[in-house]
């Protein structure tokens, strides 16, 4: 599974930091950001429901 975050879509919401904070995590900035290691908690059913969540959709989630 590969997760990315369009920092140029992205409004810093962080409803992906609270849906899953062991993969996403917010910038300095506020905006949402991968924490290292991410990729391990990729198969995380919740990753999927924090991109749904995204208000502005900026996270994507492709297998």
């Amino acid at each position: 599974m590969r997760i990315s975050i369009d920092k140029d879509v992205c409004i810093g919401a962080g409803q992906c930091a609270l849906t899953v904070p062991r993969v996403f995590t917010q910038d300095d900035d506020g905006f949402g950001e991968l924490l290292p290691g991410a990729e391990h908690g990729a198969g995380e059913p919740l990753v999927r429901e924090a991109a749904r969540a995204c208000p502005v959709q900026a996270i994507t989630v492709s297998d």
